[in-house]
């Protein structure tokens, strides 16, 4: 039986909930599980600290402060931008998620947060950022 340690290549499904038990993402929902191998940044150091050890098969909840889960919000990742750049969205309220082109091509969401005038408040930073999260993993296989 393969052991989690480092440079393990790891499949496994998660589901990512909230302090009040609300799902916030989960691999089943794509229908696939996500693959990673430990030590490739993909994940932070205290969440693969907490998934070494474990074996294929098993399943585990680990709770994880906001700044071990997804960093707390950065105030660089608050944009605001002319309303003009919105021409044609169709809904361009708060609360809309949106793709950016980021500097390097690709897609960034950024959530729309407030709307004075013709100032668009766009938060880059991720949903659940500043939040402490429960993740519920199921490992299905180790390398």
């Amino acid at each position: 039986m393969t052991t989690i340690n480092q440079d393990s290549a790891v499949t496994l499904h998660f589901t990512i909930k909230l302090k009040d038990g609300s799902v916030a993402d989960s691999t089943h929902n794509l229908g696939k599980p996500a693959k990673f191998v430990i030590g490739d940044g993909s994940l932070s150091e205290n969440f693969e600290q907490c998934l070494i050890g474990m074996t294929a098969g098993q399943s585990q909840a680990i709770e994880l402060a906001a700044d071990d889960a997804f960093g707390q919000p950065n105030p660089d990742n608050i944009h605001h931008m002319d309303r003009a750049k919105f021409i044609g969205e169709s809904e361009v309220e708060v609360g809309t998620i949106m793709a950016f082109s980021g500097p390097d091509g690709m897609e960034i969401p950024g959530i729309i947060t407030e709307i004075v005038g013709d100032s668009v408040t766009v938060d880059f930073n991720h949903p659940l950022a500043g939040q402490d999260v429960i993740f519920d993993v199921e490992i299905l296989s180790v390398e």
